[in-house]
């Protein structure tokens, strides 16, 4: 045969290289590039019906807030409701209670009323000075001593030390002794006690 250039045989030489293994790097680069191109697998992904759980909880989670809720309103106005009743029934009961006190102590004075409506018609035609003077007594008498166990009670304040808590000063003299100096002199109008409490202060002269 000819030793000549054959075209031929330059072409299958060519197919001989095309046909050539590849390499291990080679494949194991096409192998990498072709896995790049996957997304990788979380492997504590939720599936799609734990999704779906987990929101039936937020919407259940919700519902019991409600509920609560609702039931805290309703237990607020029950509330407000019973201290509204409270008040009204207080304010009923400190009313009835003066009405009580005031009934009290007019029931007690109606005998005092009593005895100055006797002397007045056993003394109208009297001329006996001591016949009046006695019959007030009686009835004065008897008026403190029903004030008394109403709580009533007088001050004692002529020849005490002056006190502005209890006392009020209406004029100054000259003192008709060295003890009295800074004292109270006299008693204009007497003051009172109703329990512990001053209903009315003394009106008292004080010596200087």
């Amino acid at each position: 045969m000819s030793s000549r250039f054959n075209p031929f045989r330059r072409f299958q030489a060519k197919m001989a290289d095309d046909k050539t293994p590849q390499s291990e790097e080679t494949q194991f680069n096409q192998t990498a590039d072709h896995v790049t191109g996957e997304l990788p697998q979380e492997p504590n992904a939720p599936e799609i019906g734990e999704v779906e759980a987990t929101d039936g909880d937020a919407q259940a989670t919700g519902s019991g807030a409600d509920a609560e809720l609702s039931a805290l309103k309703d237990k607020y106005l029950r509330l407000a409701a019973e201290f509204e009743n409270y008040k009204r029934r207080t304010t009923k009961e400190r009313a009835d209670l003066f009405k009580t006190a005031n009934q009290e102590l007019m029931v007690a004075l109606l005998p005092v009323l009593d005895d100055f409506d006797r002397a007045r018609h056993h003394t109208k035609d009297t001329e006996d000075a001591n016949a009046v003077r006695e019959s007030i007594d009686i009835i004065s008498n008897k008026l403190q001593k029903t004030l008394s166990q109403k709580g009533l009670a007088p001050m004692e304040a002529k020849g005490g030390s002056f006190d502005p808590e209890l006392h009020e000063a209406i004029t100054q003299i000259p003192a008709p002794s060295e003890d009295l100096k800074g004292k109270i002199v006299d008693e204009i109008e007497k003051g009172y006690y109703l329990g512990d409490k001053v209903i009315r202060h003394a009106k008292v002269v004080l010596g200087q």
